[in-house]
């Protein structure tokens, strides 16, 4: 499990071999990482085959646009990646917070479909996984079980999400119409925070050996395929900004940890622009901040335990965020009086307050991490903060409608409005920020070991590897030998040639 992404090889052959015969059957041929990363390096040919195939069609072709590429149809491609840049008259600031949009991704709206597909293609191609008999089962608080169940299906496969009960509606009633069969869909304990209980449930389907656990807080390759693609597409956003701006400075790089796959793009930010790497939390659950627990509802970003895949010691923030301001800005951005609000009162264009149907709930957290960042660090027009929208409005209808029970007995206001405004935007402080020393790294990095050595077995000496910056730079350097693995694969398919 810990090993897979440091070992760029063939471990079965006879197994390859059975995934070599099935994709070449179902005429698949996989993009390389690299060509995710910059997909200007997709053959002409692939790239016409996706003229006639729909975003969200459960077909191998939806594999090629698996990247931050895709038009706002999510059937074109563009030279930038979608991203909204928030104006001081909603974020209180005068830094640039710009977002880049994960709803763009096929199949699923969210960005999750790029770490399954990081994260199942090289076990497939290194022979770790065998589509003929081996189900792959994804453990998740949500997005990402739903990228590893379209994966899964378009590589001819089963995929089987793990994820907690009380997790949005609009993901189960997505699983139910994607999964082979409705006991693929394994409901835990819990909602958010209670990831352990995923952990649990894996252990326990594990004992069929062909039932692959493909943790996505544990797969190094997850943390790869966010560094290598997330990073440069936020690197290539970065410089449409500076085209009309050239002084300005990419200062932040801010997400929440989740699984530390996207985090990973900090990585290549910093190594070019010297970004510093924000990683935000629930102040309901502040596991980073103060060692501490709880329960929240910012869904996407699960806690209670630091991955394994989380660069500790190349952090340099924590935020902490409460699930009370994600929960009412859902409610403010996708409200008709509170959209109405936003643009008669605080004059927002109304294109913009449009697009703020983009942010899911981790999404809306981000953004108030990001202000945090832009005010704790006293940011300003010179400074661009860039995150993440994960996934959009459209996942949290459900939540949307418990809220507005639940606070305003369904006749929701102007003036409930203009207090969320006040209270959730205005009102942000500069409170629950810690910048890390070392020490605080250490103590961060150290947590982790109850969850990965003393639950999961990872041995002391390949838990402490970590600590080395060289451990991450090697994972890094590892992309080409991953990409010419991908390579002889489609060479031995032949699907490339049939394409």
């Amino acid at each position: 499990m810990t090993d897979l992404s440091l070992i760029p090889e063939i471990t079965d052959k006879k197994v390859r071999q059975r995934a070599v015969k099935r994709l070449r059957e179902l005429n698949v041929t996989l993009p390389t990482l690299t060509e995710l990363a910059d997909p200007s390096r997709i053959p002409a040919t692939q790239q016409a085959i996706l003229a006639g195939v729909g975003a969200d069609e459960p077909v191998a072709a939806n594999l090629w646009r698996v990247h931050w590429f895709n038009d706002e149809a999510r059937t074109g491609r563009v030279d930038v990646p979608g991203y909204l840049v928030l104006p001081e008259a909603l974020t209180g600031v005068k830094a640039k917070i710009v977002v880049a949009l994960g709803d763009r991704f096929p199949m699923i709206g969210a960005h999750k479909v790029l770490a399954a597909y990081g994260c199942l293609v090289p076990r497939l191609v290194s022979g770790r996984f065998d589509p003929t008999s081996d189900k792959a089962i994804w453990p998740s608080t949500g997005n990402y079980c739903r990228g590893g169940v379209a994966i899964s299906r378009t590589l001819g496969c089963r995929g089987v999400a793990v994820l907690p009960a009380g997790m949005s509606k609009e993901r189960f009633d997505w699983l139910e119409r994607w999964v082979s069969d409705p006991s693929d869909i394994i409901r835990t304990p819990g909602t958010e925070s209670n990831v352990k209980e995923i952990y649990d449930k894996c252990a326990e389907i594990a004992r069929d050996e062909h039932n692959v656990i493909v943790n996505q807080f544990s797969e190094f390759s997850n943390y790869l395929i966010h560094y290598h693609c997330t990073g440069r597409a936020l690197d290539r956003v970065f410089a449409d900004l500076r085209r009309t701006e050239p002084g300005l400075r990419l200062s932040a790089f801010v997400s929440a940890t989740g699984s530390a796959g996207t985090i990973g793009a900090g990585d290549y930010l910093k190594q070019v622009h010297g970004t510093k790497i924000v990683a935000v939390e629930a102040i309901e659950c502040p596991t980073m901040l103060v060692n501490g627990y709880g329960e929240h509802n910012i869904q996407g970003i699960g806690d209670k335990h630091i991955p394994l895949i989380h660069n500790v010691m190349n952090t340099d923030l924590v935020v902490g965020v409460s699930d009370r301001s994600s929960d009412a800005l859902n409610l403010l951005f996708n409200d008709r009086v509170g959209r109405d609000y936003l643009t008669r009162r605080h004059k927002l264009d109304p294109a913009l307050v449009n697009g703020l149907d983009n942010f899911g709930l981790s999404s809306i957290a981000n953004v108030l991490a990001a202000i945090k960042i832009a005010k704790h660090l006293d940011l300003g027009p010179s400074d661009a903060i860039v995150t993440i929208a994960t996934d959009s409005a459209a996942l949290y209808r459900s939540e949307r409608a418990t809220y507005v029970a639940r606070e305003y007995s369904n006749r929701f206001d102007e003036v409930n409005s203009g207090e969320i405004f006040g209270q959730h935007l205005g009102g942000v402080a500069d409170d629950h920020v810690n910048e890390l020393t070392y020490v605080d790294r250490k103590r961060v990095f150290n947590l982790g070991y109850y969850t990965w050595v003393e639950q999961q077995g990872v041995s002391v000496e390949a838990f402490d590897r970590r600590k080395d910056a060289g451990f991450w730079k090697a994972l890094q350097d590892s992309i080409p030998a991953w990409d010419k693995l991908i390579q002889d694969f489609n060479e031995d398919t032949g699907a490339r040639h049939a394409g």
